[in-house]
C-alpha cells in the first residue's frame, strides 16, 4: 500500500473481500473487549466496528500493542476510529482486520456529537491527512439517524443468573465507587430479583462473625441509597485493578449497558458480577426495546399492591378475599 492508497477508506462490505490485503478502515465502535496479554509480551483488545455498508453485524478488530497505554481508550462506545494499514484475516469462517503495531495506525474522534475533526487519541504511525475530517463528517451524518441493531444475542436477566456461569446481561447503571486503591465498583439494575441464595453460616456464629450486609468498606449515603430503584435486585459488579483505565468512564450512571461474557459469583451471600478478560461491553441505543420493555415491566410492578414482591416468590398470594360459608 503506497502513500496514494492511504487515502483510499474501503467500505468494510467491500473489506471483508479482501483478505490477507492491507486496508484503511473508517467505523463507529459499537463493541469493546477488555485489554488482555498475549503470550509474548504484548497487549490486545477487540473491538466491533460497523459503517453504512455493514451495519449488521460489523466486524471485529484485533488491535496489537506494546503496552496497555498503546491500545486504543475508548471514551465512549459509538466514537469513531480510523484504521490504516490493518490486514483483514480469517479466523473460524469469520472475517477480522487485525492491526499490527509494526505498521498499522489509529485515530479516535468523538462520535455522531463530535464538534470537531481533532481526534482524541492517536498512535504513533498515525499522520494526519487534510481529507480525514470529510470521513468523519460523513460517518456523522449516517451515525445520526442510525439505530443500532443489537443483533440475536441472547441475554437474561438478574432473575436469571447461576452462580459460576458467564451471562450476557442488559443493566442500567445506578452508582459507580472506588471501593480500595485502584480497585472499584458499579452498582447497575435490571428491574428483576436475583435468584435467592442458601446462606450456610452457624446462627452461634453470627454473634462474632456475622455475616455482612456489603462488601464495600463503607455504607453508600443515604441521599444515594434513596435514588436506588424500591423494586429489584442492585447487582454489584467489580471492576478489577488495571481495567479501571478502560471501563470507569464507559459506565456512566444513568445510563443501559449490555455486558456480554459476564461471570456471576457470590461472595458472603451475596450476588456478585466480575470483568473478566472476556468480558465485552456494547453499545445500546436509549429506546431500545429492551429497555423500554424493562422500564415498563418495573413501573407496572410498582402500580401493584404486592409489586414489590420477589419473582422468586410466586405466585403471588390471591389479591381476592375468600369467605367460607358455613352451615350448621
Amino acid at each position: 500500500m503506497g502513500e496514494r492508497d492511504d487515502y483510499k477508506f474501503l467500505q468494510i462490505r467491500d473489506a471483508i473481500a479482501s483478505i490477507n490485503q492491507k486496508v484503511n478502515l473508517i467505523g463507529a465502535i459499537i463493541e469493546f473487549g477488555l485489554p488482555k496479554k498475549t503470550r509474548g509480551t504484548d497487549w490486545f483488545c477487540t473491538l466491533k466496528i460497523i459503517d453504512e455498508s455493514y451495519p449488521k453485524p460489523g466486524i471485529s478488530v484485533n488491535i496489537f500493542a506494546s503496552s496497555m497505554e498503546n491500545l486504543p481508550r475508548i471514551s465512549s462506545l459509538g466514537d469513531i476510529i480510523q484504521l490504516s494499514r490493518v490486514v483483514m484475516k480469517t479466523h473460524h469462517g469469520e472475517v477480522n482486520a487485525v492491526f499490527n503495531k509494526a505498521f498499522s495506525s489509529f485515530a479516535l474522534y468523538e462520535g455522531k456529537n463530535g464538534g470537531d475533526f481533532v481526534p482524541y487519541q492517536c498512535s504513533t504511525r498515525y499522520h494526519h491527512r487534510d481529507r480525514d475530517s470529510k470521513f468523519v463528517l460523513g460517518l456523522r451524518k449516517w451515525l445520526a439517524d442510525f439505530q443500532v441493531d443489537e443483533g440475536p444475542n441472547s441475554f437474561l436477566f438478574l432473575r436469571e443468573i447461576k452462580e459460576g456461569e458467564r451471562a450476557n446481561l442488559v443493566c442500567k447503571v445506578l452508582h459507580i465507587c472506588e471501593i480500595c486503591e485502584h480497585e472499584w465498583m458499579a452498582f447497575v439494575w435490571d428491574g428483576t430479583d436475583s435468584p435467592p441464595l442458601g446462606i450456610e453460616t452457624k446462627l452461634e456464629n453470627e454473634t462474632d462473625n456475622p455475616l455482612p450486609l456489603q462488601v464495600e468498606p463503607k455504607p453508600l449515603p443515604r441521599d444515594l441509597l434513596c435514588t436506588f430503584p424500591t423494586v429489584g435486585t442492585i447487582l454489584r459488579v467489580i471492576i478489577d485493578k488495571g481495567n479501571e483505565k478502560h471501563v470507569l468512564h464507559l459506565l456512566t450512571a444513568g445510563k443501559w449497558v449490555r455486558f456480554l461474557n459476564i461471570l456471576c459469583e457470590v461472595h458472603e451471600g451475596l450476588w456478585h458480577g466480575v470483568l473478566t478478560p472476556f468480558t465485552k461491553i456494547r453499545y445500546m441505543s436509549d429506546d431500545n426495546r429492551l429497555i423500554v420493555g424493562c422500564q415498563r415491566s418495573y413501573n407496572e410492578r410498582l402500580s401493584l399492591e404486592l409489586g414489590r414482591i420477589p419473582y422468586w416468590c410466586f405466585p403471588w398470594c390471591s389479591q381476592l378475599t375468600g369467605f367460607t360459608s358455613l352451615t350448621c
